[in-house]
């Protein structure tokens, strides 16, 4: 043995590492004796296979290097001088005591649970034994050594030394009662060899259900310790709000959480300024309830309550209403009109003023957004008389004037008006000779009417006559027809 080998072995407990060559009895374990107990001794026995099992790959290398074969290995195993452990878990339909009792029936075939704890026993313990006899040999510490392996297991990113003989991975989880499911992700695969300073990793799968603005998700997340590295793992969104706590543990057996995310939503309320507003709210419904809005009977919005809020959504609400309201208005007097035959024709005097009344109208009155879109007049009630008024109206016919040059002027009032000399087009001009009202009443017109067309012919000529003369004798003021009748301007 090399001082290195020896430096390696002195680290181990001879009463408690792996391969300690005698095991203490202990009344919590039990041993079979094949004498006593020869149905099960096929079972227990130590043969071949089990030392190609227990040493691997290197097996037939491992012998000789200690100039050993398999029968006498096994023959050394079952010295005298050398004690197997105890075997464990003996199943309890056996010895309730964890002694194993006679059988209580005989049969040729050992009970599965038997054969089960004698399989594992020989998995954990027989490299202990192997290792023990190697060692006693001389030469043999290397070679029992190299049975002896520091192994990493790497659970979620958590890390722990395992000492084995186990010669694969997944004898090395076995022996560490480390069980995986079929969603975990494991590496190596549980049937490669394992060697000294080898390392396990192990991520445990966890089923995460999220439920993201009412849309149900869920997916396996891997090798993740809490909440938020499990919703990070499956690009879940984060903010907005959310029904866990993103640092708390996320169990092995998984969980359900729900995700709210976090929309800019802009809202019209009636006649109001747009309100710009940051929601997790999923629903329109949801979102009215949270801005404490309630819709009018009248009222409506362009989208349902029902519907899903998005990013960027505008929600308009129109809030409509009818109101009854009761005004006062005035009530115009009567007119009483007296003919004056005194006065010429188109003529009026005020003899009374007269008083307006007043009278209070009830209307129906409909708003959208505050603002009055229509009106039904539902009655009225006079409250107050009103005080007619008397006017003089004269009935004087005006003299007639003299007419002189009338078919110069009949064929100026052809070209201008068509000779209609009761013409009222609109265009701002009256009569057949198309005076405006300013120059109708600055030379004296409303002596005969109120406007050029309500004149008579003869009226309206002398009208003219009186244009024309002030300016010296032209037809300037009427220039078309002026120039095409060849009158001077």
């Amino acid at each position: 043995m090399t001082d290195s080998d020896q430096q390696r072995l002195d680290g181990f407990d001879v009463d408690t590492d792996w391969f300690t060559p005698v095991a203490k009895p202990s009344t919590a374990t039990a041993t079979l004796d094949r004498d006593e107990y020869p149905e099960y001794s096929d079972s227990i026995e130590v043969v071949p296979q089990d030392i190609y099992a227990a040493l691997g790959p290197q097996a037939d290398e491992l012998m000789a290097s200690v100039d050993v074969d398999v029968d006498e290995l096994i023959r050394l195993i079952n010295a005298e001088t050398t004690l197997l452990p105890p075997i464990l878990d003996i199943p309890d339909d056996l010895s309730g005591d964890r002694t194993l009792a006679a059988p209580q029936t005989q049969s040729d075939e050992a009970p599965a649970g038997l054969l089960s704890a004698v399989k594992k026993w020989k998995r954990t313990f027989l490299k202990g034994a192997i290792a023990a006899v190697l060692l006693s040999l001389t030469g043999g510490g290397a070679a029992a050594i190299a049975m002896n392996k520091t192994v990493t297991v790497d659970v979620d990113g958590v890390e722990h030394n395992v000492r084995t003989y186990a010669s694969t991975v997944g004898e090395v989880l076995e022996d560490e009662g480390i069980t995986t499911g079929a969603q975990d992700a494991m590496s190596p695969s549980p049937n490669a060899s394992i060697g000294d300073g080898g390392k396990i990793s192990i991520q445990r799968a966890k089923l995460l259900k999220y439920n993201v603005d009412g849309e149900a998700k869920e997916s396996w997340v891997r090798g993740v310790r809490t909440l938020g590295d499990g919703l990070r793992q499956v690009g879940a969104p984060l903010d907005g709000k959310i029904s866990g706590d993103l640092n708390s543990v996320l169990p092995s057996e998984g969980m359900s959480v729900d995700i709210r995310t976090l929309k800019d939503v802009t809202v019209y309320d009636g006649g109001a300024a747009p309100k710009q507003i940051q929601t997790t709210a999923v629903t329109v419904g949801e979102l009215l309830t949270e801005m404490q809005t309630s819709l009018g009977p009248e009222d409506s919005m362009n989208v349902g309550a029902d519907v899903k809020i998005t990013d960027g959504a505008e929600i308009k609400i129109t809030r409509n209403g009818v109101t009854v309201v009761n005004k006062t208005e005035a009530v115009p007097p009567p007119v009483e009109q007296i003919e004056d035959d005194t006065m010429d024709k188109g003529k009026t005097q005020v003899v009374e003023p007269g008083v307006p009344g007043e009278k209070i109208v009830t209307w129906r009155v409909k708003l959208v957004d505050g603002k009055e879109t229509s009106k039904e007049k539902l009655g009225e009630k006079i409250t107050k008389e009103p005080v007619k008024k008397v006017v003089k109206v004269g009935t004087k016919k005006a003299a007639v004037p003299p007419v002189t040059g009338g078919d110069v002027w009949d064929r100026l009032a052809q070209c201008e008006s068509g000779g209609n000399w009761a013409i009222n087009t609109g265009n701002g001009y009256y009569g057949g000779l198309q005076f405006n009202a300013s120059t109708w009443k600055a030379y004296g017109g409303h002596q005969y009417a109120a406007n050029a067309h309500l004149a008579t012919r003869e009226q309206q000529i002398a009208i003219a006559t009186k244009l024309r003369d002030a300016n010296n004798g032209s037809y300037r003021s009427w220039p078309h027809c002026a120039s095409r009748l060849g009158l001077p301007k």
